[in-house]
């Protein structure tokens, strides 16, 4: 395991990197004499001293190295108008202009709705594909219980079904239910906020063409990532110890007397929900009903089929196997071999079918899913590329140059630590419009990647998104039925917290700001070796999950033996990398950089070479299957032809 994936030691020689500044210095001045410059961005600022040990310095240092790139792709920089300006227009060109500019516009709402309404498809893809496997997790309360386990049943069923609500209403009818108890569902929501930032990471993906461009936007989306994962690694211990979401969510649902109220309102669904129905409708119950041990719903499809339906309740006679099962002594009587009760009986009668595209196809929910999940990662995919070319097509000279100083610039100085929090308040209330956290900040991300938002504004908006999301479960939860009522507000009180927790401890200091720090070193690294970004969403998204959850279940002893080790293992190799940092002559010489280590466990470039190889060969390899056939095919004609037989076989039909 590489204690860094870096692309060289940094800090070998702190003089040699004050020589080559000088140097570098000397040769500018010699260039530029005569010119004028600006002092304030002269490579001169670059000149490194001696490190020396600061607690808050070595606090702050990054824990993934960023690698050489030739141009600071984070700098924003200032566009000039490079088009024709407004007054040397005619009034011909004038209206063009106008037009024009209506026009983009009407297009890029076009494509930004079809972009939403794909990732809602990609969501009821999901459950399709993995909504019953999911039901079927939550089925086992015994494991639920551990709270690691449950954290990763969380992250998992969450990836699984694209959608942190659906998992959320999944465990308040455990809870309802008896199966589950609040304290045993709080890590569960706590892995369902890790869960639901995967949406906006694969977005980030669609932006690998431009290498710039995908280190912005990847760091614009792991941020979310990083917050949700470090909030988890501090306040889930602290959960566990001393219960404070728990009791603190009980005493507030205990001491209000809250009643029934109305759900959150549903901004978005009202704009989409007229497309994406006429292409599938799902009935999300068939999961809550697997995940609550009812067997029937295992072999129910998801996709709903009649839309419209008579239901009626009648007091009935029926027969029951023996007196123990009436429902009243004095309304039970025998007939001779038979007994007989009266009972509530319900009459269900289908009126009208659904119209979606899917209502009448005979596939599986499996194969169903999986087509939509390709239609709709093509259209998404589609959309963002064509949002991002409108985007640079509007965003240009004075335009971006304005639009950059609106979105990045704090309040003036006595409020300037004001603006952070506005913008939280920002992500919260658009959030809380549109209902999802997933549909935020995957429209925030190309926003990050083309520079229109800068990674520290980007932050704010995504934590505001986090805490939008939670508000808008809170009053869903208000609205559910009397006896579900206390079980889902105080679960969705604790997601709240829990979020509201995670800003605290990573936002008002700002040498507490780790995820911005991480985040973009991850930018940097996945720039340089793209491949890395699909090794980080497995990686991190579900084969660690799987390895913890296989560990936890078999027992504290096996996964304490096992995780200790490594955990010990990451501890020493963060500690000696800020160390290497800030103080490297406390350290041995040979331990003052990771040169004593091999290559590959210190470097992603030995990697980068396998990865370069395998691909090019599972190319050709594809490339041979796919020419091969018709290749053989057509020498066996020939020597048919030639010998003047017919061919008798082909590799393609052999």
């Amino acid at each position: 395991m590489a204690p860094q994936p870096d692309l060289g030691n940094s800090y070998s020689d702190p003089k040699k990197h004050l020589k080559e500044a000088t140097t570098q210095q000397s040769t500018l001045s010699g260039k530029d004499k005569g010119t004028p410059s600006n002092n304030a961005h002269s490579p001169v600022s670059n000149i490194e001293l001696l490190p020396s040990c600061s607690g808050v310095e070595v606090f702050e240092e990054i824990v993934l190295e960023d690698p050489v790139v030739e141009e600071d792709p984070w700098d924003l920089p200032n566009f000039r108008d490079s088009g024709i300006k407004w007054s040397e227009r005619d009034t011909k060109g004038k209206i063009i202009a106008i037009f024009q500019g209506f026009g983009k516009m009407i297009l890029l709402l076009g494509f930004l709705y079809f972009f939403v309404c794909s990732l809602d498809i990609l969501s009821r893809a999901f459950q399709l594909v993995g909504g019953k496997m999911a039901g079927q997790i939550f089925n086992d309360g015994s494991v639920l219980n551990n709270p690691v386990a449950g954290l990763m049943i969380g992250v998992l069923v969450t990836v699984m079904v694209q959608s942190s609500s659906t998992s959320t209403s999944i465990v308040v009818s455990l809870v309802s239910s008896s199966l589950l108890t609040v304290k045993a569902a709080i890590p569960i929501v706590m892995g369902a906020n890790i869960g639901t930032s995967v949406t906006n990471t694969m977005v980030a993906l669609m932006q690998a063409r431009d290498r710039n461009e995908f280190q912005r936007a990847f760091a614009g989306a792991t941020v979310h990532d990083f917050f949700n994962w470090l909030s988890v690694l501090v306040l889930l211990p602290v959960e566990v110890i001393t219960g404070y979401l728990y009791h603190l969510t009980k005493v507030i649902v205990e001491s209000f007397h809250i009643q029934s109220g109305e759900d959150a309102p549903e901004l978005l669904r009202v704009i989409t929900d007229p497309f994406t129905k006429l292409i599938i409708q799902l009935d999300k119950k068939v999961i809550n009903e697997i995940a609550t041990g009812n067997e029937a719903a295992k072999n129910k499809s998801l996709i709903k089929t009649w839309c419209k339906t008579f239901r009626n309740v009648t007091l009935s006679n029926v027969t029951v196997p023996s007196p123990e099962n009436c429902t009243s002594p004095s309304l039970c009587w025998t007939d001779g071999n038979m007994t007989w009760t009266l009972m509530n009986t319900t009459f269900r009668q289908n009126i009208a079918k659904c119209k979606h595209a899917f209502v009448d196809v005979s596939l599986s929910d499996l194969g169903i899913g999986l087509i939509l999940l390709a239609l709709s990662l093509l259209v998404l995919c589609t959309c963002l590329i064509l949002i991002v070319k409108v985007l640079n097509s509007v965003l240009k000279g004075q335009v971006a140059a304005v639009i950059k100083k609106t979105i990045n610039t704090d309040f003036p100085y006595p409020i300037a630590w004001l603006s952070g929090y506005f913008a939280i308040l920002v992500g919260t209330g658009i959030t809380f419009l549109v209902q999802s956290s997933s549909v935020f900040t995957s429209t925030i991300t190309p926003l990050v990647g083309i520079d229109v938002i800068s990674l520290e504004r980007a932050y704010p908006l995504t934590l505001g998104s986090n805490i939008g999301t939670t508000t808008t479960a809170i009053l869903a939860a208000l609205a559910s039925p009397g006896d579900n009522l206390q079980h889902s507000l105080q679960i969705a009180l604790c997601h709240f917290f829990f979020n509201i927790s995670g800003v605290i401890l990573w936002y008002p200091l700002p040498f507490m700001r780790l995820p911005i720090r991480l985040a973009r070193g991850l930018g940097n690294i996945t720039a340089t070796y793209r491949w890395f970004a699909i090794f980080y969403l497995i990686i991190c998204f579900f084969l660690l999950p799987l390895a913890v959850f296989g560990l936890s279940l078999a027992g504290w002893p096996v996964m304490v033996g096992v995780g200790a080790p490594i955990l010990l293992v990451l501890l020493v190799v963060l500690v000696m990398r800020v160390v290497q940092a800030r103080c490297p002559q406390i350290l041995p010489e040979k331990l003052q950089n990771w040169d004593f280590l091999p290559l590959w466990m210190r470097s992603l470039q030995p990697w980068d070479r396998l990865v370069s190889l395998l691909t090019n060969n599972c190319f050709q390899l594809c490339r041979c299957l796919w020419s091969c056939p018709y290749k053989f095919r057509e020498e066996d004609e020939h020597q048919g032809k030639k010998s003047g037989k017919s061919p008798s076989w082909s590799l393609s039909n052999k």
